[in-house]
């Protein structure tokens, strides 16, 4: 699984912030990681140097094989803290999304037997 990393100039989207989230967001989807081709998480600031709570944002998309993307945002304080509300949330969602596939898939009907 491919995972591509972005933020805007106002998070500070070193190496080590990258890898941190990253890491986080890997292990939070780590059981759909054969079923997933990409996620793209983007982190910003928005209301950059103003402050204030909960003005850091997330949004992560994942891509599973197939299918169509699935997106989730989350906000917090603290850009860690938004990404993994938003990982937690799209893990209930990824769960929903193929536990539905597999609810609704039928065996052949076996031989009737007289």
């Amino acid at each position: 699984m491919q995972v591509q990393f972005n933020s805007d100039s106002s998070v500070m989207g070193t190496e080590n912030v990258a890898t941190r989230i990253e890491t986080r967001v890997r292990e939070k989807l780590a059981r759909f990681e054969d079923r997933l081709t990409r996620l793209e998480i983007h982190v910003r600031d928005e209301n950059g140097a103003k402050g204030g709570g909960d003005d850091k944002s997330c949004t992560i998309e994942a891509r599973p094989t197939g299918g169509q993307p699935v997106s989730v945002s989350a906000h917090a304080a603290k850009v860690d803290d938004a990404a993994s509300k938003a990982a937690g949330t799209l893990a209930q969602r990824l769960e929903r999304h193929f536990g539905k596939g597999e609810r609704h898939k039928h065996d052949a009907r076996p031989d009737k037997v007289m």
